[in-house]
């Protein structure tokens, strides 16, 4: 009588033990809406901003906006399912956001100003994405440590 007992005591704690991973992951799903509901919020009202500006000055405040909502989606990635690959779109997300504005800036200026402005604009996002690139390609390439299963190039 007692192996009964015990099994049917396993038995329970293992039934209570799923519907609490299966609570967790459902409270896990709530949260990643609710952060994903945020973010659509905060881009609508940043849009919603840009709206009383004129010109360039309302292409630049849509731009921002446009690439707050591509990193903040990307942190969002990264924060629900780490990974190198993760973190490497978040940084790509930011390169690719600081460019958008930088060009839209430049759109302000005439002539030379202009074009210098751009060609500046250009350059320090090619020297972002190199960063990148090297960054992980070095995570990348960074051999594993025997019996760890992690790698050496990993946060």
């Amino acid at each position: 009588m007692p192996l009964k007992s015990l099994t049917l005591a396993a038995l329970v704690a293992l039934a209570f033990g799923g519907v609490a991973h299966a609570d967790n992951a459902k409270a896990d799903r709530q949260a990643m809406k609710a952060e994903k509901d945020k973010i659509e919020a905060n881009y609508k009202a940043d849009k919603a901003r840009c709206k009383e500006m004129k010109g360039n000055e309302k292409d630049v405040c849509e731009a921002d906006a446009k690439g707050k909502e591509k990193v903040a989606k990307a942190e969002l990635a990264q924060k629900s399912q780490p990974s190198p690959a993760h973190e490497r779109k978040v940084d790509e997300a930011k390169a690719e956001h600081a460019y958008n504005v930088a060009k839209e800036k430049c759109d302000a200026q005439k002539g030379d100003a202009k074009d210098a402005c751009e060609k500046d604009a250009k350059a320090q996002h090619e020297r972002a994405k190199a960063d990148i690139k090297q960054k992980y390609a070095r995570a990348e390439h960074t051999p594993r440590r025997a019996g760890t299963g992690g790698s050496a190039g990993t946060k």
